[in-house]
C-alpha cells in the first residue's frame, strides 16, 4: 500500500491540502493584515452570495479572498451611499437652512433621501 503524502497541492484549483487521518483538508488560512471591518453592506452581500450564488462565495472563502472581496464592496457601497445622498440632497434644495426653519421637515426629508439611496446601492450593487 502507498504512503499518503502529508501535504498535497492541486493544479487545478491551486489549494494546498494537509492529511488529516484519511483524510486531505484544504489548508486554508486567513489573510493577514486585512482587520478592516465588512459591515451592513458586507453582510448582506454574502447573504445574498449563500442564496443566489454558493459556489462563488465558496470559491472566496477557499482561496481566502472573502473578507477582501467584501471589506472592498463595503467601502464602495458606503462611499456610492454618501454620494448620492448628497446629490438628491442637493437636487431636492436639502439644505442648512431647511434644518435651522423646519427641524422636522429636514429630518423627514433627509430619511427619505438615504433609503432611497440605501434601494439604489441594494440592486446595483448588493443584489447584483
Amino acid at each position: 500500500m502507498n504512503e499518503l503524502k502529508p501535504k498535497i497541492h492541486d493544479e487545478v484549483n491551486d489549494l494546498d491540502y494537509v492529511l488529516v487521518g484519511d483524510y486531505y483538508i484544504p489548508a486554508i488560512e486567513l489573510p493577514e493584515g486585512d482587520d478592516r471591518l465588512i459591515g451592513k453592506w458586507g453582510r448582506m452581500h454574502r447573504a445574498y452570495l449563500e442564496e443566489t450564488n454558493p459556489l462563488l462565495l465558496n470559491h472566496l472563502i477557499l482561496t481566502g479572498r472573502l473578507h477582501t472581496y467584501l471589506a472592498d464592496l463595503d467601502g464602495q457601497a458606503k462611499e456610492r451611499c454618501q454620494v448620492l445622498v448628497q446629490q438628491t440632497a442637493a437636487t431636492e434644495g436639502v439644505t442648512e437652512d431647511l434644518k435651522r426653519r423646519s427641524q422636522w421637515e429636514w429630518v423627514k426629508t433627509m430619511n427619505s433621501i438615504v433609503n432611497r439611496a440605501e434601494e439604489v446601492i441594494k440592486s446595483e450593487m448588493i443584489n447584483a
